[in-house]
């Protein structure tokens, strides 16, 4: 079996009904009552999608914050002790927890543990363009993709705790709704941009999903893990790439060291070409929990907008919501 569907299959274990933990009880027993469902989401995205489903039935507690690299992430032992507290657990998958996945399988055994992307058609996703035995695991920046994922969250809720079903879809159909609503505003913020400078150029390779899906041509300084580092001919190729195609801007991220970015830059400066920084765009991660950009809405509205204004689109000032700064 190919590496894309390792680590993404651990739901296929035969998983032990969960367990009490820390003197809890179990939590479809207690859906009912004033005990929450205890529920640990790797990262941000998910947690987002879990919170909105979940709604007042269940405490999320995200394990990854806003300035970690899933990529690299190790649990600490209080990262496990954390997890083992929980009635379930959600994960990416795709190797995106890559340094996880040992853990997640050791967890499997007492609770249910479920990777978000496990249903995903195969065709829909891309391969690591530097290996393609491997699936690139940014799924959340297609906003009509990720949507999918909100039907996994659902499903695994109900079946956990099957009397709250019906509360659990009502809440993933207004949550489906606004995202429907931001798929609509990513592709006419991105399709503002003139036809000659849709190039998306980041400081690795997180933004092909939402490239396929609304139109830019995607080049990353990494590649898709952040575990690899750019070489000089990769660098090298990429300022000729900047040069050729006449890009007066790049992207930087909030989890990502700039490093090689800055020697592109330094690069094309060499060759007489000017280039800038043109915004920090979050790519695996959101924006710091209890701001606009800290929800999964509020990151991809800041990193259409600000892709689109840099990039000589017309997005509104303020973005979808308009809870952007101006």
């Amino acid at each position: 079996m190919i590496k894309r569907m390792l680590f993404a299959g651990i739901m296929c274990l035969v998983f032990i009904p969960p367990m009490p933990a820390g003197g809890r009880s179990e939590g479809p027993a207690e859906s009912g009552s004033d005990t929450p469902v205890d529920i640990v989401a790797t990262t941000g995205m998910i947690g987002d999608i879990v919170s909105n489903v979940v709604g007042e039935r269940g405490a999320v507690f995200v394990l990854m914050d806003d300035e970690i690299d899933p990529h690299l992430f190790r649990p600490t032992r209080s990262d496990i002790a954390r997890m083992q507290r929980a009635d379930i657990i959600f994960y990416n998958g795709l190797n995106l927890e890559g340094q996880m996945a040992d853990t997640l399988v050791q967890l499997a055994r007492g609770r249910p543990v479920y990777a978000v992307t496990e249903l995903f058609d195969e065709a829909t996703l891309l391969e690591d363009q530097e290996d393609e035995e491997y699936v690139d695991p940014h799924l959340w920046m297609d906003v009509s993709l990720w949507m999918q994922s909100v039907e996994k969250v659902t499903s695994a809720l109900t079946e956990f705790d099957p009397d709250s079903g019906d509360y659990y879809r009502d809440n993933a159909d207004v949550y489906l709704h606004e995202l429907a609503e931001l798929h609509a505003y990513a592709q006419e913020v991105i399709s503002s941009i003139p036809s000659g400078r849709r190039f998306l150029v980041t400081a690795h390779d997180a933004f092909q999903y939402l490239g396929r899906a609304y139109g830019l041509e995607v080049v990353g300084v990494q590649g898709i893990s952040t575990e690899s580092e750019a070489g000089l001919e990769d660098i090298n190729s990429l300022v000729n790439f900047i040069v050729q195609n006449q890009i007066t801007a790049v992207f930087a991220e909030t989890t990502v060291a700039d490093r090689a970015l800055m020697a592109v830059i330094e690069g094309a400066a060499a060759q007489g070409h000017e280039v800038v920084i043109g915004g920090e765009l979050f790519s695996d991660a959101m924006g710091p929990a209890g701001s606009w950009e800290g929800t999964y809405t509020g990151m991809i509205d800041h990193n259409v907008t600000t892709i689109a204004r840099t990039l000589g689109g017309s997005p509104p000032p303020r973005g979808f919501r308009g809870r952007l700064s101006p």
